[in-house]
Order: C-alpha cells, then structure tokens, then sequence
C-alpha cells in the first residue's frame, strides 16, 4: 500500500470515529419518553423509549459535525501542523 493510500485510510477511519462520536452525542438530545411528553405508554412499549426518536434528522446532524469536524482535521493535515 502506497503512502496516498494509507494516508486515505487514516482519513476515512477518522471520519467514522468523527461521525459514530457525533451521533452517541446527538441521539439522546430532544428523545422524550412518553411520560416526560404528559402520553400515556402503550401496551407493549418500553416506558423508557422516546416517543419520536426522529433518527433521520440526527443521523443528518451527526454527518454534518463529523464533515465539519474532519475538514478541520484535513485542513490542519494539508497546512502541516499535523503529518500522518
């Protein structure tokens, strides 16, 4: 494997721990469970589960910090400052 290659590989590897990072900081926030939002829990349900977990949107916000993170990361590679 050639130093570009490896270089890619790192990169691609901060990504995901960028992005896994930002979605375990992300998933709690706005998740009410059925009690803290005045519903009654359904038969069946967990008491703790969130009545909209609204995923989609906070996998959406997760991938938008990792990008923003690992741009910052990619620009601090390409001035220098940091060497791979």
């Amino acid at each position: 494997m050639s130093a570009t290659a490896i270089h890619w590989v790192v990169l691609g590897g901060a990504f995901a721990i960028f992005w896994f990072l930002a979605l375990q900081i992300v998933i709690p926030i706005g998740a009410d469970t059925a009690h803290e939002a005045g519903e009654a829990v359904q038969a069946g349900h967990d008491p703790g589960a969130p009545v909209r977990p609204r995923l989609l949107f906070k996998v959406g916000i997760a991938t938008a910090v990792a990008v923003v993170m690992w741009g910052i990361l990619y620009a601090l590679v390409l001035g220098g400052i940091l060497d791979l």
